[in-house]
C-alpha cells in the first residue's frame, strides 16, 4: 500500500503513465471514484487499486 491515503489526478497520471485529462475523464465518467475538495479531486489508494484491478486482464486456464 502506498504511504499516502489520497492521491491527486497528477499522481495517478504519473503512476499509470497517462495524461492528467484522461484521469479527469475517468472521474467524470464515474469509472474512477474520487472526492472533490475545493477545485481539486482526490482519489483514495483503495479506489485506484479497485479501478486497476477491474481493468486487469484475466488469466485463462484454457491453455
Amino acid at each position: 500500500m502506498l504511504s499516502k491515503p489520497f492521491l491527486t489526478t497528477q499522481d495517478i497520471a504519473e503512476l499509470l503513465q497517462v495524461r492528467e485529462p484522461t484521469v479527469r475523464s475517468w472521474i467524470h465518467e464515474q469509472e474512477l471514484r474520487a472526492v472533490k475538495l475545493g477545485r481539486e479531486f482526490r482519489i483514495a489508494v483503495r479506489d485506484l487499486e479497485a479501478f486497476v484491478n477491474e481493468r486487469a486482464t484475466k488469466s485463462s486456464n484454457s491453455d
